[in-house]
């Protein structure tokens, strides 16, 4: 089975600790915004194998360059194929104002 590098943009991991810093310090639950991060994290690495198992977007321009969205709770994980590797771009809110998958 081939094997895929999976990266993190700059713009993803500070993504995913504003999700850690909002569940931890507004939402008050700092043990609820460690494990959310881990989980996120978790799935993300997940993304070695197989990550063409989540379909590309039908929004445009997402659909045109080859992004694909990936649940992990109420969070969408954002990426891109490109040859060996898997580049998360974006980490949100499922609510956030984001074309349908």
């Amino acid at each position: 089975m081939k094997q895929y590098t999976v990266e993190i943009t700059d713009e993803a991991l500070a993504d995913m600790e504003q999700i850690y810093n909002h569940i931890a310090y507004v939402l008050r639950a700092p043990e609820n915004a460690m494990g959310q991060y881990n989980r996120i994290a978790d799935e993300i690495l997940k993304l070695d194998v197989f990550p063409e198992r989540f379909r590309i977007m039908d929004s445009e321009p997402e659909r045109l360059k080859g992004i694909r969205r990936m649940l992990v709770d109420n969070y969408s994980v954002f990426y891109v194929i490109r040859d060996d590797r898997v580049i998360v771009t974006d980490v949100l809110y499922s609510a956030s104002d984001i074309g349908e998958n």
